[in-house]
């Protein structure tokens, strides 16, 4: 894991922004073990000044188990929905049971409204 928070994948998450009370964080290309790390600092980061806290998925390609167990412990730390999942995405959550425990919308407005 070493280097992977200094740049090496930074790809994986694009510009945040405001939205109402909570922050956006754009999420996109293929989450797992070896990419996550800048996607979990920004999302920490948000996590602790926000109160509710926007993933846009709606550019992931790819998200595994790792990718999945984020999102459950960020869930525990914050207001966290998931906007714009893809349908690899919404099958991950679908088989997992995960569908029932986050908080899943259609779109980015609809998150942040919702």
């Amino acid at each position: 894991m070493t280097g992977a928070g200094d740049g090496y994948r930074q790809g994986v998450v694009g510009d945040g922004y405001q939205t109402g009370a909570g922050w956006v964080v754009v999420a996109r290309g293929e989450l797992d073990q070896d990419t996550l790390v800048p996607l979990e600092e920004a999302l920490t980061a948000a996590a602790g000044l926000h109160p509710l806290v926007v993933l846009d998925v709606g550019s992931v390609t790819f998200g595994d188990s790792s990718f999945l167990n984020l999102l459950l412990r960020l869930h525990h730390l914050t207001t966290l929905r998931v906007a714009a999942p893809g349908e690899q995405l919404r099958r991950l959550f679908a088989v997992t049971g995960a569908d029932t425990v986050l908080s899943l919308h259609a779109s980015v407005e609809d998150a942040a409204g919702g």
